[in-house]
């Protein structure tokens, strides 16, 4: 009896060890599968982000588009770390914690066939107990019932030797599979955090470099009225001003006469003037764009120095 109270503390230790695999593995197996669910999603609105920075990026100057164009370029890369994170991630993680949900169901079925040999055992042991109360004289159904309790309790023993085995080969398993699942679980988080940390310390200088002022000179230039054209208007309306009425008629006509040569004039002069201006403006564009695509060569994202790298290797 003692062997058999014995046999039945074991069992619920195997019992745990299997139920406890099942409630915890199963939870490891559906928070990682939505974390992978959930950076897919991450993935997914970055590239939204890629796009409208893109789109964003033409309709601005030549400083902020070169940036917004690199930073645009740069996160399109840190998504194609992210999708190789996911891919890992669903390959290393996730398969093998499923796969968890078969072997849990294996074991749990070798429990209950040791649970059945257990079974067995006990009802041929309280048969013979029985027997022996109440027809101690019976020595032949005794003796077959006492044949029966060894056989039960033999095949129990066989069935209990077995599942030590199995239950210790899982557990062993068990704990290789967890230590790996989890090893490269933070290996993968690691590959994908350094490679984006390369990429968005360049992306942060690239931003960092960004001449403000240059755009800022081009869309002020944009929007501000000439002040020689102010000035012109200012002299055509004093012209007009400075002739006395001496009379009604000649008076109209001195003023409708000398203000028709002073628009002249101040419009030939204006139009020298703007012409003057045409051609210093498109010098410092020329200037400007040279100089603009001088820097854009110089800072180019880190997408497209890691094309050029590896284009040279080919």
């Amino acid at each position: 009896m003692n062997s058999t109270f014995s046999r039945e503390s074991q069992i619920k230790s195997m019992e745990l060890t299997v139920s406890h695999a099942e409630t915890y593995l199963g939870q490891f197996c559906s928070l990682l599968a939505s974390y992978t669910r959930k950076t897919a999603k991450l993935r997914d609105q970055a590239d939204k982000l890629v796009r409208q920075l893109n789109d964003f990026s033409n309709t601005e100057d030549p400083e902020l588009r070169t940036c917004l164009k690199n930073l645009s370029e740069d996160l399109a890369m840190v998504q194609d770390y992210r999708q190789a994170e996911i891919e890992r991630l669903e390959t290393k993680v996730v398969t093998p914690l499923k796969a968890y949900g078969d072997i849990v169901k294996n074991k749990t079925a070798e429990l209950k066939r040791l649970n059945a040999d257990r079974n067995r055992e006990l009802k041929e042991i309280q048969r013979l107990d029985k027997l022996r109360q109440k027809n101690p004289s019976d020595r032949q159904s005794i003796s077959q019932a006492e044949v029966n309790t060894q056989k039960a309790i033999n095949n129990a023993n066989h069935s209990t030797r077995q599942l030590e085995e199995t239950i210790s080969d899982f557990q062993r398993q068990k704990l290789e599979d967890i230590k790996r699942i989890f090893t490269d679980f933070i290996t993968v988080e690691m590959v994908f955090h350094a490679k984006a940390l390369e990429v968005y310390t360049h992306t942060f200088q690239n931003l960092e470099s960004m001449d403000i002022d240059k755009d800022l000179e081009l869309f002020t230039g944009r929007i501000r009225i000439s002040d020689c054209h102010l000035d012109n208007q200012n002299q055509l309306t004093s012209s007009m001003t400075q002739h006395p009425s001496i009379s009604m008629g000649s008076s109209l006509r001195l003023t409708k006469e000398s203000a028709k040569k002073s628009r002249d004039r101040i419009l030939q002069r204006q139009r020298g003037l703007q012409e003057e201006e045409e051609d210093d403006d498109d010098d410092d564009e020329e200037e400007y764009e040279s100089e603009t695509e001088e820097a854009q060569r110089s800072r180019q994202s880190y997408a497209s120095q890691y094309v050029h790298i590896l284009r040279q290797k080919k």
